[in-house]
């Protein structure tokens, strides 16, 4: 049978970044020609970076974006590249509108060019707003096999372009993506592709995006899978990565052009000579990360690539001894390493012992920069002056260290990233422009309980490692408190964080009802606290720093809600 040896390239892309991106793509189609592959896959968008959002009504940036794909098939070919067939996803915009496109370059030219039929329109996706959808399939034969393209969504909706091609029949189809990470996606995404192959009868090489966009971030994850639905190859995980993959296919030679599910098949031969015989390389397919792996390399990658893409060198936010701030400066450091990270211990009155203790042994650990800088007199001043008492006294030291961190920002250049976790921005245990303020939110999408989880999970590979666990055992274990009054706890403002957090995932994740949530077995006193928490909290939200999705419905994009807003779910009982 005719052979093909095809390369995915895996790449980390920036948005609005052409010339960067472009230099992406000949530098990863030079190690795909050197690795003897006939054929290179990127990702969707991979030229402007995904997704553009209101760049897309950006007229100049639309033909900036179409003459970088001029610019790069005369680049390839002038790199050594011509021979290699390389598809790369871009922004068009012809009579009809906006496109998410992609094209098919060969020999210093653009040998195919399609558009993205299926627009999705729901959770992170707004694409409506943008393009318009494309009604054609570009088919090259390439070595006498026929190649065809979906772009992303058209392989996560039943009918359209896969099952076009399959009806024309193709001998492989290539799917640049850009699929956002969430937990456990893969475990929908495999099943998926599978299908897809073998309603087209063909083998999938599908490519993913690698790498952090704001509040999204990319896991990779490319896989190629058989027409029989078997996992061919697979790449790893939350890196940048050339998956090279030698095929057996066995040629068609088919030649239907025409309708198909409504869509207009249309074919070129590139060359008919089947490519000599050569001793294939063994397919490579990495293992899975387990759960709390992938979360946390989710969570790296979106602050490292947040921080970096601004411009930033370092971070800076309070190191309060809990294990919420704890949790965030591993991740810093994982990301961004020790040097880069300023934790600011800021006691106050009310602050304990053991946490000032914590907070120093916590950067001690983890071998970056620390400081102490008490808050107690700049507080003083305030609540003597205004008479505060009570929540004005409370978040007037919330708020003293909101004002300090941001003047160190100032100062030094640091962004300043808020340590607040899922849960708190759920029912509004935060204080605006004290706790809230900053410009990165790294653990935004991790509900407390979790928080727990990932810190025990950090710790002991750190052990199997042979390293000091990162995060000192007393701010995993001691009851969580903000410290702003005596002998305050979360709880005594909140439910157990166990319960609280599995209401939530039904109210806020699962969009579950009053009377679903009692059917299920909470108490219904309990419900109507924790609802109404949650709906007044929508303007707090609303001004919290972006952060990293890692759930299926995280705030922002996923979840939007008016924040004057007469209904409320507790009194429809």
């Amino acid at each position: 049978m005719p052979q093909l040896r095809i390369a995915l390239a895996q790449i980390n892309a920036t948005v609005g970044d052409l010339g960067g991106n472009a230099q992406l793509h000949v530098d990863w189609a030079k190690k795909a020609a050197e690795a003897g592959a006939h054929v290179v896959v990127f990702p969707e968008m991979s030229l402007t970076g995904y997704p553009v959002e209101d760049l897309t009504l950006r007229k100049t940036f639309a033909q900036a974006s179409c003459q970088a794909v001029d610019d790069l098939a005369r680049r390839l070919d002038e790199a050594g590249c011509g021979g290699l067939l390389v598809y790369a996803g871009y922004l068009d915009n012809d009579e009809v509108g906006p496109r998410d496109a992609a094209v098919a370059l060969y020999g210093g030219e653009v040998v195919g060019r399609q558009f993205k039929h299926h627009l999705p329109n729901y959770g992170v996706f707004d694409e409506h707003r943008y393009f318009k959808p494309g009604q054609t399939l570009d088919v090259v034969r390439l070595h006498g096999l026929d190649i065809g393209m979906v772009i992303c969504e058209d392989i996560w909706q039943e009918g359209g372009p896969v099952t076009a091609l399959g009806e024309a029949g193709v001998d492989l189809v290539v799917a640049p993506n850009a699929s956002p990470y969430e937990r456990s996606k893969d475990d929908i995404r495999l099943p998926l592709v599978a299908r897809r192959a073998a309603e087209a009868r063909a083998p999938l090489v599908y490519t993913n995006l690698v790498g952090g966009q704001d509040d999204l971030v990319f896991d990779g994850d490319s896989i190629v899978v058989g027409a029989d639905g078997a996992l061919l190859a697979r790449a790893p995980q939350f890196v940048e990565h050339l998956l090279v993959v030698d095929l057996d296919l066995p040629a068609g030679g088919h030649s239907s052009e025409g309708s198909f599910e409504g869509l207009e098949v249309r074919r070129r031969v590139l060359s008919s000579e089947p490519v000599p015989a050569y001793e294939p390389v063994p397919a490579p397919v990495s293992e899975p990360l387990s759960d709390e792996a992938e979360v946390w390399s989710a969570l790296v990658v979106g602050l490292r690539d947040y921080v970096q893409k601004n411009g930033f060198r370092t971070v800076t936010f309070g190191f309060s001894g809990g294990i919420d701030s704890a949790l965030t400066a591993a991740l810093a450091v994982d990301a961004l390493g020790p040097d880069a990270v300023y934790g600011v211990s800021m006691p106050s009155a009310y602050s304990s012992s053991h946490s000032r203790e914590d907070a120093a042994e916590l950067a001690r650990r983890l071998g970056c920069h620390f400081r102490t800088e008490s808050v107690e007199d700049m507080v003083r001043v305030y609540v003597d002056q205004l008479n505060l008492t009570g929540l004005a006294e409370e978040n007037i030291q919330a708020r003293v260290r909101g004002m300090l961190l941001m003047a160190l920002s100032n100062q030094d250049g640091h962004l300043v990233l808020a340590t607040g976790n899922k849960t708190e921005l759920a029912v509004g245990y935060s204080t605006i422009y004290g706790d809230a303020v900053g410009g990165f939110a790294p653990i935004k999408d991790v509900f407390k309980t979790h928080v727990w989880e990932l810190a025990r999970w950090r710790n002991a590979e750190a052990e199997k490692r042979g390293e000091v666990p990162p995060i000192p055992e007393n701010s995993i274990t001691k009851p969580p408190s903000a410290e702003l009054r005596p002998g305050q706890l979360d709880t005594d403002s909140l439910p157990d964080y166990p319960l609280l957090d599995d209401i939530l995932d039904d109210y806020v994740e699962g969009d579950r009802g009053y009377a679903d949530l009692l059917a299920a077995g909470f108490d219904a006193e309990t419900i109507d606290r924790v609802i109404r928490m949650v709906d007044r909290a929508e303007y707090k939200r609303r001004q919290y720093p972006v952060g990293t999705k890692i759930t299926f419905k995280a705030f922002g994009r996923d979840r939007r809600l008016p924040i004057t807003n007469g209904w409320r779910e507790g009194d429809q009982r």
